[in-house]
């Protein structure tokens, strides 16, 4: 994953975050608050059909998301925020991001029939 973004708390509402499927066939930019301002599709993701094409789309502006919801945690603890300030505005950690990814890639690994 790639993560495109401007450097300081303050410029964090406006960054951008760039995330990719584990293929590389789908590429998101969202805004910090998930919102796709580009989309790239390769014509091999294309075959997935519609449904899973959109779902998969989703899940990467989730992940830009909480991507950028990381950033800020770090961002903010770098400035001096209180560890309990953070907690209380349940911004997600690097953990959380990790077991996110996780669960997607067992997704991606799984297959979509077990019909031959």
């Amino acid at each position: 994953m790639q993560i495109d973004t401007d450097s300081g708390a303050t410029d964090w509402i406006d960054s951008r975050t760039t995330v990719r499927s584990r293929s590389g066939a789908i590429t998101v930019t969202t805004t910090a608050h998930g919102l796709p301002v580009a989309v790239r599709i390769t014509e091999s993701a294309m075959a997935m059909g519609a449904e899973a094409l959109a779902a998969r789309v989703l899940e990467l502006c989730r992940e830009g998301a909480m991507t950028a919801g990381v950033r800020l945690r770090e961002l903010m603890s770098a400035d001096g925020v209180d560890d309990d300030v953070l907690a209380t505005m349940a911004l997600p950690t690097a953990d959380d991001l990790a077991r996110v990814q996780s669960v997607l890639d067992a997704q991606a690994a799984a297959p979509s029939s077990w019909l031959r």
